[in-house]
């Protein structure tokens, strides 16, 4: 064999640690395949779940709040109901998002307790509404007589301008100003004594086998939420400025949640005595005795209001479940109304939320509502966690608990309602 043909043998010939590569290639690719389909929420594959009982939930003290009800009961409905009813406010167009929610509603608590139905529309609803509806007055929905409208929607506009979520929705801002202060004077609901507020398009994962109410009456309790979330700065640059300068003006301390809605305060450092290198003299004397051009003024938080500063933190009003009377106090109505004086809900974007929050926060002590949609996909429920309170739960894996995101004010409502119970 001449050296041209021994090349060319060589040349053609597979070397070794090619064919092993062409072997494991195919073998890495399948691999690839099965770890992305396991790590996918919709795959339904468990594999990288640790097997046993699903993780455990951590509890919070019962100094102040506790728990009405942990698992399932059988629903009883012998009892009276309480005063109460499920206030929706929606438009006729949002007619599919509304049958989505009191079908959830209804599958999970109401085909049980059989609470009535309060539909408010800032327009005449079409007759596909069935329960008891009624028109929002106009006084209660635009602009007061007291705002130049022309100075408002320019406020809007600049807020829409600013890429505000909602801020350059004009009816955005007449809903949160309703909710904040006018839903509750609705002749509709002037005979109830309780309320429980339900969004269009939105479901409920467990099921509720007792009734909030009667358990919120048994146990003298004026506000339920949800979720506790901390609220988007540049909506509301000026509220806690007014909400502090209210609870001033009128003398009031707190009653245990104000300081839910503030930043820790820093820990007062320790008076030195004089003859210490570091001892500053107190303004406005470090003044009078020292050179002027030498003094350093202490920095001033322009956000900070009688050395406070909010944090930002609401409970969502969305799921919200109340005793009226406590909107209907002088002291919520005082406070509503020097909040909506300040021109807020117009010129910024102040959600009812906060409202409510900051309101009931000065006024009275609040309390947690455990968190609260067809058939056959409840037949079969998720596992119950240890220290989990829900009934036939079946939790969206797709969603992350809001507890778990950032912008949760959940370690701020643990700490004034005692801390954590459990590690």
């Amino acid at each position: 064999m001449s050296f041209a043909q021994r090349l060319i043998k060589r040349a053609i010939q597979p070397y070794p640690y090619r064919s092993a590569l062409v072997l494991l290639f195919p073998c890495i690719v399948v691999l690839l395949i099965i770890i992305l389909f396991v790590r996918h929420p919709k795959s339904g594959v468990g594999i990288l779940i640790p097997s046993g009982a699903p993780p455990a939930i951590r509890k919070i003290s019962t100094d102040h709040d506790q728990v009405f009800v942990t698992g399932c009961l059988d629903p009883d409905t012998s009892q009276p109901r309480a005063n109460a009813a499920i206030v929706v406010l929606a438009r006729n167009k949002e007619l599919e998002g509304v049958i989505q929610s009191v079908k959830s509603l209804e599958r999970h608590f109401n085909r049980w307790y059989n609470y009535p139905y309060v539909f408010l529309n800032d327009g005449e609803f079409n007759s596909t509404f069935k329960e008891t509806f009624g028109q929002i007055d106009p006084a209660h929905w635009g602009f007061p007589d007291w705002i130049d409208p022309k100075v408002a929607k320019e406020g809007i506009a600049k807020q829409g301008d600013a890429a505000i979520m909602y801020g350059g929705m004009e009816s955005y801002h007449a809903m949160c100003r309703f909710y904040s202060g006018f839903f509750y004077k609705h002749e509709l609901l002037q005979k109830y004594e309780w309320y429980w507020r339900l969004e269009p398009e939105i479901k409920y994962f467990c099921d509720i086998t007792y009734d909030p109410f009667l358990k919120m009456i048994e146990a003298n309790k004026t506000y339920g939420f949800t979720i506790a979330v901390k609220e988007l700065k540049e909506t509301v640059p000026n509220i806690f400025r007014y909400a502090s300068a209210y609870k001033r003006i009128n003398n009031l301390t707190s009653q245990g949640l104000w300081e839910m809605f503030v930043e820790p305060q820093p820990d007062k450092p320790k008076d030195l005595p004089e003859d210490d290198p570091n001892f500053k003299r107190p303004l406005p004397e470090e003044i009078l005795r020292g050179d002027p051009s030498r003094v350093s003024l202490p920095d001033i938080d322009p956000e900070a209001m009688e050395g406070e500063k909010y944090n930002m933190c609401h409970f969502w009003s969305n799921f919200e479940i109340a005793r009226l009377s406590w909107f209907r106090s002088k002291e919520y109505e005082d406070f509503f109304q020097m909040m909506d004086r300040s021109g807020g809900f117009w010129m910024e974007r102040w959600g009812d939320a906060p409202i409510h929050s900051l309101g009931g926060c000065i006024a009275t002590t609040l309390d947690e509502k455990k968190r609260k949609e067809e058939d056959e996909y409840w037949v079969d429920w998720d596992p119950v966690k240890e220290n989990g309170v829900g009934c036939r739960c079946k939790c969206d894996t797709d969603i992350v608990d809001v507890e778990g995101k950032q912008g949760s004010c959940l370690a701020e409502w643990v700490d004034v309602a005692g801390g954590w119970a459990s590690p």
